[in-house]
């Protein structure tokens, strides 16, 4: 049974990942008690084919019940239970702006924490420790519904099952920098653009975009010895058992030579076998 575990942030888009899971054949439970997930589990996995993907929402809605969370990782383990682990994270600002937005109470809203600022911080204070323990983290401050959807599909698809999930990203450093990415390289040394009047308009992911910014010596050779670098770690990181690596690439604005880069490296890493996607977190805006 393919057991995933989804956790993070209330407002971070836990509601959106199940509703997506579901479309990709997951059988989704949300807002399980922490202490009965290794129970949950057990049932599930002797289930025979009847439920084969299993996803499942454990979060601070429990409280201190999210405290038993790693004993009962070590139960799923013991009982040989195989399971990944997603968190969901958004800055404070960011939620903040969502609940009110929504006009939704935060679950954690009390006598003891009467507004929303004060329980997104006792919410961050109990997944602490479930956040280092987690496979993948998405920070998904910048990211619409239907980025995060289309994330989480390329991320868990069944075709990615196996190996080292490799996410290449482009941002914009003016949208700020993304909370999630292991390796980041700002590639706004090199010519942009932005400034020639027939590719103004047009993204990394446009052929003359892609060959105007590969056309200088300086971009060739950066590029070059970042794939050096990066076919140098992989192995590296695959033997330590990392579950993703982030490889994030930056400019001003996120829309050509961050995803020239990002593409060509997707390419590059698509080729020699690695289970690998493609994310333009800026492209749009």
């Amino acid at each position: 049974m393919d057991l995933l575990i989804i956790t993070g942030m209330s407002g971070a888009g836990k509601s959106r990942a199940i509703e997506a899971l579901e479309d990709m054949g997951f059988y989704c439970i949300d807002n399980l008690p922490p202490n009965l997930l290794s129970t949950f589990a057990v049932l599930a996995s002797r289930s025979g084919d009847s439920i084969q993907r299993l996803a499942v929402t454990v979060d601070s809605r429990g409280g201190r019940l999210m405290e038993t969370l790693p004993g009962q990782l070590e139960e799923c383990r013991k009982q040989k239970i195989s399971y990944r682990m997603l968190f969901l994270d958004c800055d404070n600002a960011t939620l903040m702006h969502r609940y009110k937005e929504t006009r939704r109470k935060h679950p954690l809203v009390s006598r003891q924490h009467p507004s929303v600022e004060q329980a997104i911080v006792r919410d961050r204070e109990l997944l602490r420790q479930a956040r280092s323990m987690a496979d993948y983290v998405v920070d998904t401050t910048h990211l619409t519904s239907a980025q995060l959807r289309s994330k989480l599909m390329d991320m868990f698809r069944e075709n990615t099952k196996n190996g080292m999930l490799i996410n290449c990203m482009s941002f914009g450093f003016k949208n700020g920098s993304p909370a999630e990415a292991d390796l980041m390289f700002d590639v706004r040394c090199l010519p942009n653009p932005f400034y020639i009047k027939e590719l103004k308009l047009l993204t990394g992911i446009d052929a003359p975009v892609s060959e105007y910014v590969m056309s200088w010596e300086q971009s060739r050779t950066l590029y070059g010895k970042i794939e050096d670098l990066i076919d140098y770690l992989v192995p590296l990181y695959v033997n330590e058992g990392k579950s993703q690596l982030v490889v994030a690439f930056g400019c001003t604005g996120g829309h050509h030579r961050s995803v020239t880069f990002a593409e060509k490296l997707y390419k590059h890493l698509l080729e020699k076998g690695y289970n690998v996607v493609v994310n333009h977190r800026d492209i749009a805006k």
